[in-house]
C-alpha cells in the first residue's frame, strides 16, 4: 500500500534568528521566525508524511504551547515524527519539496538538505526532490517578508 500526503508551512523572516532550512544553516542576514527553530523544509516534510499516515500534522505532535518544543530542532522533530508513522505500519519512501523564496538563492545548498533530511527521516538522498522557486516579487513573499514550502511525500507499508 502507497499513500501520498502534502505539507505546507510558511514563516516571517525577522533579524536575530539564523536561517535553516532542511536542516541547514544558510548565511543570510535574516532568519525564520518560530517557536522551534523555525525550519519551514523541515516542517512541511513533516506535515506531508504524517498526512499520509492520518497521523494528525506537526502542530498537534509539537505543539508551540508546550514550553519543551521551545528553539527545537526541527531534524529532530521530523525524526520523532516518523517514528510514530513507522509505529503505524509505514516506511517514508520519497519526498518532492519546493521552497519559494525571493532570496536568498538556495540551489547550492539542496544537496546537503537532502542529506540531512535523509538521515532524519530515512528516506533515501536519491528519493528527495528539491527546489526553489521566487514569487516574481509578488505579494509577501516576494517582498522578501517570508519563506514558504510545499512538500510531497508517500509512505508504503513495512
Amino acid at each position: 500500500m502507497i499513500r501520498t500526503g502534502i505539507g505546507y508551512d510558511s514563516h516571517c523572516l525577522v533579524a536575530g534568528r539564523p536561517l535553516i532550512l532542511g536542516g541547514i544553516r544558510i548565511p543570510f542576514e535574516l532568519g525564520l521566525q518560530g517557536h522551534s527553530d523555525a525550519d519551514a523544509v523541515a516542517h512541511a516534510l513533516t506535515d506531508a508524511l504524517l498526512g499520509a499516515a492520518a497521523a494528525g500534522d506537526i502542530g498537534t505532535l509539537f505543539p508551540d504551547t508546550d514550553p519543551r518544543w521551545k528553539d527545537a530542532d526541527s531534524l529532530a522533530l521530523l525524526a520523532l515524527a516518523c517514528t510514530a508513522i513507522r509505529e503505524r505500519g509505514f516506511v517514508p519512501q520519497q519526498a518532492d519539496i519546493t521552497v519559494i523564496a525571493e532570496r536568498p538563492r538556495l540551489g547550492g545548498y539542496f544537496a546537503a538538505m537532502a542529506g540531512a533530511l535523509s538521515r532524519a527521516s530515512g528516506i533515501p538522498v536519491s528519493a528527495i526532490g528539491l527546489k526553489a522557486k521566487t514569487n516574481e516579487g509578488m505579494g509577501w513573499i516576494g517582498r522578501g517578508e517570508g519563506i514558504a514550502v510545499i512538500a510531497v511525500a508517500t509512505i508504503g507499508a513495512a
